[in-house]
């Protein structure tokens, strides 16, 4: 075979597979090659086990639309169909505080990893010649770092340290109209269920956001795949961008400047439907946002058609299902929480508020040079443990791939996704000490 450096491009060269990604492809690789057998529990991504919505199921099962069963699957309008579009503005609405009706232009794309990409494209790059970033709290979600060097955007990130209580740390207003000031950002991202650290962002504090991002003539970009998945008994609407009131922040629908960033992965329990969503009260960014896409042709109409089926539902059903995956989400983040202290006291876990995330610090367990990575990669390649007679090994997230910024405390943390059996989420407290531990005694 001829030398990639001949055949590829730089970044193909450079690049290398997702933090969220690479240990199952790394096990994968492992159980080719020896052909042990051995049971990995998966908690580095988020892809969710549960089923799906039984409206939605229904919809794939009995099969209802007269071209879709004689075969006859066109391509749509980019935007995607009226239906679906009318689907994310229901969930939407479902959500909001009594007395909101913002305007909401929705279109539909391949899930919201490409939305992110089309939003950056929108949002950040040249601005008649002058280069302005996109500002983000640190850690983000790692495909906006990915996002960003595939696109060649600038990303500012603004640092979070994790305390060893468990929580991340405020940011101060000062702090980020200073950055504003000094980078001259174009849009600034925030995800209130956060991805990775599963913090909740409070309705108060997305409004002293948006308060910012309005003096300052920015974007206000939200991702908000986890809405309403929060678990702090004080809230009583789920904090979003849509839930932003003109009383309390003058001047938010005249500004036209919110986005969010919409999916069916995990409201849903679909990751495998691949269904998001661009939502804005800027017609024109939509328009735009739309020309763009119009070269990806549309998303896929059989997708399209299942997802839809949730337009026929009522608001309260839709509340009543998200209720069920906070009562659910919260018990096993719980669980995992406690769990994990009880077997080794001095790790640091993040509280559980939001999302379905948990993030470990095993800072004050491990001897000095331990890098989060190399231990991800030893579960993955030959970390094993029994269990009832059974060999298991765990996958988890190295939190480096998670920074923007060098972190202090990057190489020490990893992440966990409650995206598994209960039954199987149990094992996770277990599987990670003792992995940890063997993983120790290897180290010199």
């Amino acid at each position: 075979m001829k030398n990639l450096e001949n055949l590829a491009s730089d970044f193909f060269r450079s690049i290398a597979p997702s933090c969220i990604r690479k240990s199952s492809i790394v096990f994968s690789d492992r159980v080719k090659k020896t052909g042990e057998y051995i049971n990995a529990i998966n908690v580095a991504i988020g892809n969710i086990s549960l089923p799906t919505y039984p409206a939605m199921l229904k919809r794939l099962l009995f099969i209802e639309d007269i071209n879709l069963k004689k075969g006859i699957w066109r391509y749509t309008q980019t935007e995607g169909i009226d239906s679906v579009n009318q689907t994310f503005k229901k969930i939407i609405k479902s959500f909001l505080r009594p007395g909101l009706a913002p305007e909401l232009f929705t279109m539909v794309d391949t899930g919201a990893s490409h939305v992110m990409k089309l939003v950056m494209l929108g949002v950040c790059g040249n601005f008649n010649g002058i280069n302005r970033p996109i500002m983000m709290l640190d850690p983000v979600y790692t495909n906006y770092i990915s996002i960003g060097q595939e696109l060649g955007r600038e990303i500012v990130a603004i640092d979070r340290e994790l305390n060893s209580d468990g929580t991340f740390g405020d940011v101060e207003i000062n702090t980020i109209e200073k950055i504003i000031e000094e980078k001259n950002p174009s849009a600034f991202l925030i995800i209130p269920y956060d991805n990775p650290s599963g913090t909740l962002m409070t309705q108060e504090t997305i409004n002293k956001f948006a308060k910012i991002c309005i003096k300052h003539n920015i974007f206000f970009v939200s991702d908000e795949a986890y809405r309403g998945l929060y678990y702090r008994d004080d809230i009583k609407f789920a904090p979003s961008i849509w839930n932003i009131s003109e009383d309390e922040v003058p001047g938010i629908n005249a500004a036209k400047i919110r986005i969010s960033i919409e999916s069916f992965s995990k409201l849903f329990n679909a990751c495998g439907l691949r269904m998001g969503a661009l939502v804005t009260d800027n017609e024109l960014f939509f328009e735009q946002a739309r020309a763009a896409n119009t070269t990806y042709l549309c998303p896929s109409c059989i997708d399209q058609y299942i997802a839809s089926a949730i337009n026929d539902e009522d608001e309260r059903d839709i509340q009543n299902w998200i209720g069920s995956l906070r009562f659910y989400y919260k018990k096993i983040l719980s669980e995992l929480y406690l769990g994990l202290k009880t077997l080794m006291p001095d790790l640091i876990v993040t509280q559980p508020e939001a999302a379905i995330y948990s993030m470990v610090d095993v800072r004050n367990v491990v001897k000095p040079g331990f890098d989060a990575n190399d231990f991800v990669m030893y579960c993955a390649s030959e970390g094993s443990v029994e269990i009832s007679g059974v060999n298991y090994t765990l996958l988890v997230a190295p939190a480096a791939g998670f920074y923007k910024n060098k972190n202090r405390y990057a190489n020490t943390q990893m992440r966990i996704a409650c995206v598994l059996s209960d039954k199987e989420m149990k094992l996770v407290p277990e599987l990670f000490v003792k992995l940890l531990k063997e993983y120790e005694n290897k180290r010199n």
